[in-house]
């Protein structure tokens, strides 16, 4: 059994106070912006609770001029307009008293990355330092204990514990919801994760279990590929959508893309200043030259090295089969991928197992 001095350890990046002796004590935030791209866009209103010992003993709240233009498809969010902000002080205003509030205690916010991108960006701009506060992702946290939920926004977590499932996207009103649940939600994930700890005697047998799961998995996959090429025939012959008992209704939808000439593109969309929008850098072809892998030179092999923000590390675990044995097919790949704080994660660390099928060989990612 895994003592209790590793699961402290464990548990100790979820928001679980370092100083186990004094009050427990915590903040809860949100942020709501002109858009969504925080290296182009700005915070119109930033909120947040103070919670000690489970119980909320602080609220800020205030609405930030961006001194720019507020998206339409934002407006349609949070409803907050220009003319709302219009003599609302500015984020050099702001965020002093912000942080003051904050102190250094840890934050948790539903899709973090979201609001901290935000405001380290402010904190960059007007203090010239990054915000280092450690942060909890309760999107993150949600999904790993409940993956089989159709969605895991606000309303769908305020709903699963109970709470009124309206969701007003105004940050005063999301932070004090997500309070109500923060707790509650924290309890159960740190029980999974003492849970998966716990297995770890039982390693064995659970290997067992997971190729005897796989095979099944993948008879299913294989039944439901079969069925959805009779479906998509179905549709290319000039099929109806087809209503099923449960409501249900099967249709198709057809989505194009195309290839396009980069050297054409490229200047089109350097002199648009689109490029952060538009090209997405090859970290596995950068890694390759820092390698020295791909003929560049020492010079530049060490200027990529220190363009490095982060590191991320990808376990993969692999079942390799006894080459005499082709009873059940091909291999099975599991791997877990953590994020490292301050880093865009567009997935989740804690995502449910998803199998997919290529071929004759199966593989399970649990990313």
């Amino acid at each position: 059994m895994i003592d209790e001095t590793t699961l402290q350890g464990a548990v100790a990046s979820w928001g679980k106070p370092s100083n186990a002796e004094g009050p427990e004590a915590m903040i809860v935030l949100d942020t709501e912006t002109t858009g969504l791209d925080h290296r182009t866009e700005k915070i119109v209103e930033i909120a947040a609770v103070r919670m000690v010992n489970r119980e909320i003993v602080a609220t800020f709240s205030e609405l930030v001029n961006p001194q720019q233009h507020i998206r339409t498809s934002s407006y349609k969010i949070h409803n907050i307009s220009e003319e709302m902000v219009e003599n609302a002080p500015t984020i050099e205003e702001v965020l002093p008293r912000f942080l003051a509030f904050v102190g250094d205690l840890p934050f948790a916010a539903h899709n973090a990355i979201f609001d901290y991108s935000f405001i380290n960006e402010a904190c960059k701009a007007v203090l010239g330092e990054r915000f280092q506060n450690h942060r909890v992702d309760t999107f993150d946290m949600y999904k790993s204990v409940f993956p089989d939920e159709p969605s895991h926004g606000l309303a769908a977590l305020l709903h699963r514990f109970g709470h009124e499932p309206t969701v007003q996207h105004r940050a005063l009103d999301d932070a004090m919801n997500l309070a109500k649940v923060y707790y509650p939600l924290r309890e159960l994930y740190i029980q999974k994760q003492a849970w998966k700890f716990a297995q770890l005697d039982n390693i064995e047998y659970l290997v067992e279990r997971y190729l005897r799961l796989q095979r099944s998995v993948q008879v299913l996959q294989a039944e439901m590929s079969d069925l959805k090429e009779i479906f998509k025939l179905h549709f290319l012959e000039g099929g109806k959508p087809v209503n099923a008992t449960s409501g249900e209704m099967m249709v198709s939808t057809v989505r194009r893309s195309y290839d396009y000439d980069d050297s054409k593109v490229l200047p089109i969309i350097r002199e648009l200043d689109m490029i952060h929008k538009t090209y997405k850098l090859n970290v596995r072809a950068v890694d390759k030259m820092v390698d020295g892998r791909m003929g560049v030179s020492d010079e530049v092999r060490q200027q990529l090295k220190d363009a490095r923000t982060s590191m991320h590390e990808n376990r993969t675990i692999t079942f390799i089969k006894p080459q005499s044995s082709n009873e059940h097919g091909g291999a099975a790949t599991a791997a877990e991928e953590a994020t490292e704080p301050g880093e865009d994660a567009e997935s989740s660390p804690h995502a449910p197992a998803d199998g997919s099928q290529a071929g004759s060989s199966a593989h399970q990612t649990v990313g």
